[in-house]
């Protein structure tokens, strides 16, 4: 039997790896001086960006603790007008961020509201529980998500924002699966973190989280804790923030880096809000990315989003091991599709970040098929393909959002081009959301990996018609290095 240390201990190994690949990669000569304070810059950043994950998926394991209070379509609905709004803050948020406030601020304007608002969505399950409102759930709930979602817009782009003032092109693909770490930490802590809170906070628990939470006079399972617990986290972090966070190598005090991407030669120009819309919506490339990562939000959210539901309906005999520890499966196998998309970029396509989508996609379609012929005969196969897919999803978003976006929206426009990018993933979750919400309950759970198959292959389309795409500075930072190489190298 594995003991319950494992699980956290391999979390912190898999993080203490990332740090180790992070300090091994260095194309570009930089100093070590110049390295460690990138990485005081980009940890306490990551980690503000990973509990945000956790108080936005937090939802998911208090759907699960609130039991018939509310239901699965309950969920899908209020999941579907949290990611829109989601999707549709980055038109205001990215310009925001690239014109005005910066990615610093940014982060600490999202760690800030998401707290906040995370503190409104546990007095509101409090409200439900111990005082026994008689509110209609999906509209309240639906309503304080959705401001969690608007703050939530604000630290993607944020930490976005920064990276593409410290990372060269050559260095982003290694940054994307850093940054598909991050996402995969705080799907870890949403939900095993999150179940051991929901778990310890129970009427019949004992322990310090018990005897904050649940009050003696009245026992009741204190599951508004899920939320009020990250929410302090989140202060803890934004304070770390503030204190070490710098937007740029200049502020900290280095000298300019030219990180050769879209906005190389371009620094001087002053875009307003609609030119950093247009130079987005009327690029065909840009778009192609868009939808490759829209079909990434459906894969990932899909998987993420009602594997436990299915579990818990249709029995696992033998894969039990999935639902009890989700969230470290979700987290150690998306570092690893994070990982594995960005050194296959930088290291075999020349930061071409096109190619290893493509393959990512053609996986996600293959084992979505896979996943349709097994589901309801082999447990375990089925738990390994959920598992795999979001490996691949998040490969995916750390390609796309993460760094195909800020290659070509270049610094100028990184926030608004990863926004945009980032906001068409939750467009996709909101899609799989309101509709596999639908047909799992009218049709089926059959429906399931089904629906993942015709986005896979738009998804494969996508990436293949960019497998060449890079930026013109990228192009001819790699020719100079081609240039300089000993002939037997070439």
């Amino acid at each position: 039997m594995i003991p319950d240390y494992f699980y956290p201990l391999t979390v912190a190994l898999c993080l203490a790896a990332v740090i180790a690949v992070y300090f091994g990669n260095n194309p570009l000569k930089h100093t070590s001086r110049f390295m460690t304070r990138r990485f005081i810059n980009w940890f306490p950043l990551g980690l503000t960006y990973a509990f945000l994950c956790m108080a936005r998926y937090n939802l998911i394991v208090a759907k699960g603790a609130l039991g018939t209070l509310m239901s699965k379509s309950d969920l899908g609905v209020i999941f579907f007008v949290g990611t829109w709004v989601y999707a549709l803050s980055f038109l205001i948020n990215g310009p925001l961020i690239d014109k005005k406030i910066g990615g610093k601020r940014g982060m600490l304007i999202s760690a800030v509201g998401v707290a906040l608002s995370n503190v409104a969505l546990g007095v509101l399950t409090w409200l439900i529980i111990a005082k026994q409102w008689k509110v209609n759930l999906v509209v309240s709930f639906s309503l304080l998500y959705a401001v969690n979602m608007y703050f939530q817009s604000f630290g993607s782009m944020s930490i976005i924002k920064v990276k593409a003032y410290w990372f060269h092109v050559r260095e982003r693909g290694v940054f994307g699966a850093i940054f598909g770490t991050l996402i995969s930490v705080g799907v870890y802590f949403a939900f095993d973190w999150g179940g051991a809170i929901i778990k310890l906070t129970k009427a019949n628990s004992t322990g310090v989280l018990h005897d904050i939470f649940v009050s003696a006079a009245n026992p009741l399972d204190a599951t508004w804790s899920i939320f009020y617990i990250p929410a302090m986290i989140l202060i803890f972090w934004a304070a770390m923030d503030l204190w070490l966070i710098k937007d740029s190598p200049e502020e900290a005090g280095f000298p300019h880096l030219d990180t050769c991407d879209a906005s190389s030669g371009q620094m001087h120009i002053e875009f307003s809000v609609g030119d950093l819309l247009k130079r987005i919506f009327t690029s065909k490339l840009m778009m192609l990315i868009a939808v490759a990562e829209l079909t990434g939000g459906v894969f990932r959210y899909a998987m993420m989003n009602w594997y436990q539901s299915f579990a818990a309906e249709v029995k696992q005999p033998g894969a039990e091991f999935f639902t009890q520890h989700w969230g470290w499966f979700t987290c150690v196998f998306g570092i690893v599709g994070g990982f594995a998309g960005g050194l296959i970029s930088d290291r075999m396509f020349q930061s071409r970040r096109g190619p290893p989508t493509a393959l990512l996609c053609g996986f996600v379609l293959i084992t979505a098929a896979v996943m349709s012929f097994t589901l309801f005969a082999h447990p375990q196969i089925v738990g390994w393909s959920a598992v795999f897919i979001v490996m691949a999803s998040i490969g995916i978003t750390s390609l796309m959002s993460g760094t195909a976006a800020t290659d070509f929206g270049g610094r100028k426009a990184t926030a608004t081009s990863m926004g945009i990018i980032n906001g068409f993933a939750y467009v996709g979750s909101g899609i799989q959301s309101i509709c596999l919400g639908f047909l799992i309950v009218h049709e089926g759970w059959q429906w399931w990996p089904i629906f993942v198959i015709p986005f896979a292959v738009v998804g494969l389309f996508c990436t293949i018609k960019i497998w060449h795409d890079l930026p013109e500075a990228t192009r001819r930072y790699n020719k100079s290095l081609e240039d300089k190489a000993p002939p037997g190298l070439l």
